[in-house]
This record gives C-alpha cells, structure tokens and sequence, in this order.
C-alpha cells in the first residue's frame, strides 16, 4: 500500500488530497444541513409544545373560573332562598308577641260568656260580649291563630302543661287529657301557648 502511495505522483496524491478533502467538506455541510433541519425541528416542536401548553393552561383555568363561578352562583341562590324564607317567616311571625299578649283578653272575653247566664235582664249584654268576642277571635284568626283541640286527645308535653292528674274512669282514658283549664294556641303551626291541662291516670 505505501508503495502504491510512494509510487502516486505529486501531481496524483494532490488530486487525491483534493478529493478527500471535498469529501470531507461535503460530509461536513451535510451535518451542518442536518443539525440546521434538526435545530428547526426541534424549534418547531418547542413552539408546538409551547401552545399546546398554553392551551392547557387557559383549559385549567377555565375550569376553575367556571367553577367558581357555580360554587358562586349556588352561594347566592341559597342566600336569596334563605331571605326570601326568614321574610316569609318574619311577616308570619311579626305580630305574635301582640297575639300572645291579647291571649289572656280572650280568655277573659270566653270567662265572661261562661259567668253570664243566659235569662231576659243578661241577653242584651250577653249578645255584646259574644259580637266583641267573635270580633276578636275573627281578627286574630285571620293573622294566623289557631286553638288547640286538648280534650280527649292523649298527652303530649311538646303541647300541653299538665298542672293536674285525676284517676281515669276508664282503662282506656289514661294518659288523655280530661280537662282543659287554659286553651293552648297555634301560630301558623307553632306553638305560642302550651295548653295547661288536667291528665287522667
């Protein structure tokens, strides 16, 4: 081989050196070429990588706005629904501290038709009682008031006091409410006056 070399001319072995070194050149703009194309994919990728990140981005971030925007959204429904009810209750209720304390007037209105026996001299003033009577109990019935239905009905300590007990005639009559000394009421299904009562046992 060295003689072959030894044997080449200048003239050949520059030939040769010429060549090699074209080849040499072009293998390495062909790298170059290369590494540019892959520098470009690579910045191409980066920038789609770069949106598709950005796309995730703003996703997560319009899921969390949307559901803040509901947790929000259901805060002020069950706020106005909450208000909307107290007012509801409010209204019904305003007025039953002057219920409650118009009670005992009524008891004494229903005391003074029991005291009046009906004869000729007391049926004018019984009939003025009764009319002013039934005036009031319409007014305060019609703001919600209610009666309780005590006698007969078994006792019950979420309605009735019971101040008294009195052995029942009757096995089945234990536990029910005999008597009625003061009359229980209802405001709008609630209890304003716990019904004070006389319990058979």
């Amino acid at each position: 081989m060295f003689k072959i070399f030894k044997d080449m001319s200048d003239k050949e072995k520059k030939q040769k050196e010429k060549e090699f070194s074209e080849e040499n050149l072009q293998d390495s703009v062909n790298e170059k070429d290369k590494k540019k194309d892959k520098i470009k994919n690579e910045s191409k990728k980066t920038e789609k990588e770069k949106l598709e990140d950005t796309i995730n981005d703003l996703g997560t971030k319009l899921v969390e706005t949307n559901d803040k925007y509901l947790r929000l959204y259901s805060e002020f429904d069950n706020y106005r629904k909450r208000t909307s009810k107290e007012r509801v209750e409010l209204s019904k209720t305003a007025s039953e501290e002057m219920i409650v304390s118009l009670l005992p007037v009524l008891d004494d209105f229903e005391r003074a038709l029991k005291a009046i026996e009906p004869n000729e001299n007391t049926n004018v003033l019984r009939e003025g009682v009764e009319l002013i009577y039934n005036k009031l109990q319409n007014v305060l019935t019609q703001k919600g008031l209610k009666a309780m239905e005590s006698i007969g009905s078994i006792f019950d300590p979420e309605l009735h006091d019971a101040i008294a007990q009195m052995p029942a005639s009757k096995e089945e009559d234990k536990g029910k409410v005999f008597d009625e000394v003061v009359k229980g009421y209802y405001l709008h299904d609630k209890v304003i006056r716990h019904a004070k009562v006389v319990v058979a046992n």
